[in-house]
């Protein structure tokens, strides 16, 4: 008789567990160290190095993505992700967050805007580098009623940041 308060108590238990922790709705991602990658996803992520350890689970899941689609990827597209990832590397957190809010901003943009946009980008990246640098110089252009982009105070006016490729399906993140 003991024995069987024992196992229904246990189970009562179990339930409770399973239904707080439903109630919560926490979903944890995992959050590998970089060490705990494989070999292959540390030589693919290699540029976020020195940054994967301080990134959030959500944005570390986001690269894991990145990193098992890579192998299919043809090689401009592999080289391109590198050199993005070299450049993501490199900024500021402030540069990173404004980076994320140009692209979901863009992201938002309806198709005929988002093509004159491709269309100005591509301009600017078929420029030469003493065109950009020249481009840098100058003063942002005036926006409809006389307003202006607010430059950077972190970096010259140029062009904004690459912004990494979204994996599909996967979560966002940095």
């Amino acid at each position: 008789m003991a024995s069987s308060h024992v196992r229904l108590l246990t189970r009562v238990l179990t339930v409770l567990a399973l239904a707080a922790g439903a109630a919560h709705g926490q979903i944890t991602l995992k959050s590998p160290a970089w060490n705990e990658l494989s070999e292959g996803d540390r030589q693919v992520l290699a540029p976020l190095a020195s940054d994967w350890n301080t990134l959030d689970a959500q944005r570390k899941q986001k690269w894991l993505g990145l990193a098992k689609r890579y192998p299919s990827l043809s090689p401009d597209q592999q080289q391109r992700i590198q050199k993005q990832m070299q450049e993501w590397s490199r900024l500021t957190p402030d540069q990173r967050n404004a980076a994320r809010e140009r692209y979901k901003s863009l992201k938002s943009l309806p198709p005929d805007k988002k093509s004159e946009m491709r269309q100005r980008w591509q301009e600017y990246q078929n420029l030469s580098p003493e065109q950009r640098r020249e481009l840098a110089t100058k003063p942002p252009p005036s926006r409809p009623g006389g307003a202006r982009a607010p430059a950077p105070a972190s970096r010259p006016r140029a062009a904004p940041p690459p912004v990494p490729p979204a994996p599909e399906p996967a979560p966002t993140g940095q």
